[in-house]
């Protein structure tokens, strides 16, 4: 599989670094944000490390509509199907891992 060393996903990914895991499969995990913007956040990883959401669209768009089938079970679970779903691609759009994540933002009516 395709990971990263040094990745702080790739680590959480492998066990290595302790997460609150909300969903898995043999091709994507999810868990809670550290840091929570909506009473549920959850980011969402493929296993293989994309540095961001264009990488893993050129690359394996089968992975990336199943990140947003995963969302959308989460939120179903958390919040009757209605979510937000935020991918940051590069540093001036506030992405601060580059490993490719779904941010899903949900629990509660989230202000525009």
């Amino acid at each position: 599989m395709n990971q990263s060393d040094d990745c702080l996903f790739c680590k959480i990914v492998r066990g290595e670094i302790p997460s609150t895991k909300v969903y898995e499969d043999d091709t994507t995990y999810a868990f809670r944000d550290i840091h929570p913007k909506a009473r549920v956040h959850v980011l969402i990883v493929p296993r293989r490390h994309y540095a961001n959401a264009a990488e893993l669209a050129s690359k394996d768009p089968q992975e990336l509509a199943h990140i947003v089938q995963v969302a959308q079970h989460i939120a179903d679970d958390a919040f009757h199907g209605s979510y937000r779903l935020i991918f940051n691609t590069g540093l001036d759009a506030g992405q601060s891992v580059f490993h490719v994540h779904a941010h899903v933002l949900t629990g509660e009516t989230l202000d525009e």
